[in-house]
């Protein structure tokens, strides 16, 4: 999620070839192929690189190793103090990753390179917005802190808004939304997830559309909420089972199992 959808990254018309290459083909869960094209002959390569492979990890459950060897080429690469923040944002992503997925319990990494990215990267920084988000996530899922998490997916809102980075927008929508559907607030749940799954559709992230038609469902009322997950169930089929998290929440109850 580092290397999201401002301008430049491969989602407007007139970008980079090989940017566009690279955003049609981790759009489509093709992470492998994505970071194949690109050669970590320097830091800002290996980190978007090794921002693929995290990613792949995150949505799959698969590729530690890899992604592993690409965050050791970032760091090895990494010289500016952005550089090495972006590259400990990186390490953070992966060990909250491995954590999440019960892989191996790597909280403290995360929070350790989380902090030293919080230490390296400025405020007003377009990394800061990743960052701000990243450490909403390890609030919301490792420490169980809501409100901190809600603190962080906001300053990350706002930084994406300000620099133009929808795809970063779509994430902090669906995670806002999360939080107040926890609340009970389902006007603002809708909301937030409704924007999630619109800026998404317009983007082409075809890999998040059937997470954010999910969440939608979980704030909509029948029958508008079981036509959004099995347009979900379809999404996540053709993409062969990704992310692999998903297939929880998209269970089909229990043949004679009571609804609400």
């Amino acid at each position: 999620m580092a290397h999201s959808a401002m301008s430049g990254t491969g989602t407007t018309e007139g970008d980079d070839p090989l940017q566009t290459a690279v955003w049609r083909l981790r759009s489509r869960a093709c992470w492998t192929d994505a970071a194949a094209l690109l050669h970590p002959v320097d830091a800002a390569s290996a980190l978007q690189r090794t921002s693929l492979l995290v990613e792949k990890c995150l949505y799959t459950e698969q590729g530690w190793e890899e992604a592993e060897d690409a965050l050791r080429t970032a760091e090895a690469l990494a010289h500016t103090d952005d550089e090495r923040g972006a590259a400990a944002c990186e390490r953070g992503q992966l060990a909250y990753a491995a954590t999440l997925h019960s892989v191996r319990d790597r909280a403290d990494e995360a929070r350790a390179a989380l902090g030293r990215a919080a230490a390296l990267i400025p405020p007003g920084a377009p990394g800061r917005a990743v960052l701000d988000f990243r450490r909403g996530l390890l609030a919301e899922n490792l420490a169980r802190s809501p409100q901190a998490a809600r603190a962080a997916y906001r300053r990350a809102h706002a930084a994406a808004t300000a620099h133009s980075d929808p795809l970063l927008l779509s994430f902090t929508w669906r995670h806002l939304a999360g939080l107040a559907l926890r609340d009970g607030e389902l006007a603002e749940a809708r909301h937030g997830f409704a924007e999630s799954l619109r800026i998404r559709e317009e983007l082409g992230y075809l890999v998040g559309t059937a997470p954010a038609l999910a969440s939608l469902a979980d704030a909509e009322v029948e029958p508008e909420a079981s036509r959004l997950r099995e347009e979900a169930r379809r999404l996540f089929r053709l993409l062969g089972g990704v992310p692999t998290w998903l297939a929880r929440q998209l269970a089909p109850p229990a043949p004679g199992a009571a609804t609400a």
